[in-house]
C-alpha cells in the first residue's frame, strides 16, 4: 500500500502540566474517511488539536505527505494543506455568511468555488447576507465546513460535526462527507455517534484515556458491536 497521507506515530501531548495523549499512532491514506471514536475525555479532540499544533508541548512524529510537521506552527500546518473544523465552529458574529466563507486565505489550488459550496449547502446561498451567528446550528456547521473547503486543503479534520444537530441535518452532513470522499478529499472525523460514523467511514480508531486501543474496519463494525459497546459505554 502507498505511504499514508497522514502518519502519526507515538504522539504525546500536554496542556500545561496535564499529559493528555500517550503514544497515539494512526495512519490515514489519501481518499479515506477515518473516525476517532471514544467517550468524552478519551483524547479525540486533543489528537486533532495536536496534529494542528494547537496543544502545548508535543513529542513523537506527525508526517503529512511524507514531511514531518510536529515542529511547525499551527498556521504552517494549515498552509501545508490540513483544514481543521473545531467543534465550536468558530463562526464570526460580526461577519455575514459570505464574509465568513471568504475569510480564510486559499492555501492551494483546487479549493471549491463559492458556487460549488452553495451546491453542497444550499442553505448558505439562501442565508448569504445573514450574520454568521444568526444561523441554526446545522447551518453554522455547514458554514464551518464550507469555509475550509474553499481554501484548497485536502485533509479535513472535523470535530463532532453531528453533535447536537437534528437527524435530518445529520443526514445532510453525512451526504456531504460521502460527496467529499468521492471528490478525493481525505477526512479524519471525531465522533461519539458510531452509528453516524458507520455511514461515512472506512475505518475507526477507538480511543481511551489518551491512547488508541483498537482499530475496526467499517465492514467489521457490526461484528464488533459488543466490543464497541464496552469501549463507548452505549
Amino acid at each position: 500500500m502507498s505511504e499514508p497521507l497522514l502518519q502519526v506515530k507515538g504522539l504525546e501531548a500536554w496542556y500545561g502540566e496535564s499529559h493528555v495523549l500517550h503514544g497515539v499512532s494512526i495512519d490515514i491514506h489519501e481518499g479515506e474517511v477515518v473516525t476517532l471514536l471514544g467517550r468524552n475525555g478519551a483524547g479525540k479532540t486533543s489528537t486533532l488539536r495536536a496534529i494542528m499544533g494547537l496543544t502545548g508541548r508535543r513529542s513523537g512524529s506527525i508526517r503529512y505527505r511524507g514531511q514531518e510537521t510536529i515542529g511547525l506552527r499551527s498556521d504552517l500546518v494549515a498552509r501545508a494543506g490540513i483544514g481543521y473544523c473545531p467543534e465550536e465552529r468558530g463562526i464570526f458574529a460580526s461577519l455575514d455568511v459570505t464574509e465568513n466563507l471568504m475569510l480564510p486565505p486559499a492555501i492551494a489550488e483546487g479549493g471549491l468555488s463559492v458556487a460549488e459550496i452553495h451546491t453542497l449547502f444550499p442553505n448558505l446561498k439562501e442565508r448569504a447576507r445573514s450574520p454568521g451567528t444568526k444561523l441554526s446550528g446545522g447551518e453554522q456547521q455547514m458554514l464551518a465546513i464550507g469555509r475550509i473547503l474553499r481554501t484548497g486543503a485536502k485533509l479535513l479534520l472535523l470535530d463532532e460535526p453531528s453533535e447536537g444537530l437534528a437527524p435530518v441535518i445529520v443526514q445532510q452532513i453525512g451526504r456531504t462527507i460521502r460527496e467529499l470522499k468521492a471528490r478525493g478529499f481525505t477526512v479524519l472525523l471525531v465522533e461519539q455517534n458510531f452509528r453516524f460514523a458507520q455511514t461515512v467511514a472506512d475505518r475507526h480508531y477507538v480511543m481511551e484515556h489518551g491512547r488508541v486501543v483498537d482499530m475496526v474496519r467499517n465492514e467489521d463494525l457490526n461484528a464488533s458491536l459488543e466490543r464497541l459497546h464496552e469501549y463507548l459505554g452505549v
